[in-house]
């Protein structure tokens, strides 16, 4: 079984600045992670690895060349091989025009029998490129995955929902993008590290994946961000007390008289 992992480096959100003068993210000095739900992702496809030593994981991601440490981070954690979309040709990009470099390296790959993802990036919190590419390749997809069970070719999932799960039926190809209470992500061993830091990760560009270049990058994108902000700080709150409910309650339309709200 071959299960290609799609994942994506991301700046720690704890970290994050945005230059107030410009709108963009302060990535100087900020630490970048693979995003959570790609951890989970990438875990589920290690599992099956577990019970089955003859299933080979690949984990595919685009970015920059520094992305080269996340996925080495990955092959740390299990996982056989790595490959990097890393190209000027595709900055830029949003999830429309990513989706379709993805897509067109998962073509290259080839041969894949599972796709997994995260559910969406801390980054854009947008949920969209793994629902876009299972639609570039044409098979099935089920999002937001919180149990997974497989036998021979067909899968059985729960599907959250905001007030339950849905119970769903496929059958291999298709494309499953995880959230973080499918499992708890192994962390990396030591022979992994060693292992991860000799890989020979591939990189690929637009022309090696055979990309039209009019599909990807910035001026193929259909969407924008004109303009990113921090929310200003709130005011800080009011703590009523009171020995008793009565005493609560009148303390506290003593506060809202005060302040003329009634």
């Amino acid at each position: 079984m071959k299960i290609i992992v799609c994942v994506k480096q991301v700046p720690n959100t704890n970290e994050i600045k945005i230059n107030p003068e410009t709108g963009t993210l302060i990535r100087d000095g900020v630490e970048s992670i693979l995003n959570h739900d790609d951890a989970n992702a990438l875990e589920e496809a290690l599992k099956i690895k577990d019970r089955d030593p003859k299933t080979e994981v690949i984990v595919l991601t685009m970015g920059p060349p520094q992305a080269r440490e996340m996925l080495e981070e990955c092959i740390a954690m299990g996982a056989d091989e790595a490959v990097l979309l890393s190209d000027r040709a595709l900055g830029g990009s949003d999830t429309w025009a990513t989706s379709n470099a993805l897509a067109a390296g998962i073509r290259k790959i080839g041969n894949y029998d599972l796709i997994f993802a995260g559910r969406q990036a801390i980054d854009g919190d947008t949920a969209q490129v793994g629902p876009q590419i299972a639609e570039k390749l044409g098979i099935p997809q089920i999002t937001y995955v919180r149990e997974f069970q497989m036998e021979g070719k067909r899968i059985t999932v729960q599907r959250a929902l905001e007030d339950g799960y849905q119970v769903l039926k496929t059958t291999m190809p298709c494309v499953l993008t995880c959230i973080k209470e499918l499992n708890t992500p192994r962390y990396m061993s030591i022979r992994g590290i060693l292992k991860g830091a000799a890989a020979e990760i591939k990189v690929w560009s637009a022309e090696d994946i055979g990309v039209n270049e009019e599909l990807v990058g910035l001026k193929a994108s259909p969407t924008n961000v004109y303009r990113s902000f921090t929310p200003k700080p709130k005011g800080k709150g009011v703590s009523v007390k009171g020995d008793t409910a009565k005493e609560l309650a009148g303390n506290l339309l003593a506060e809202l008289k005060e302040k003329h709200i009634i």
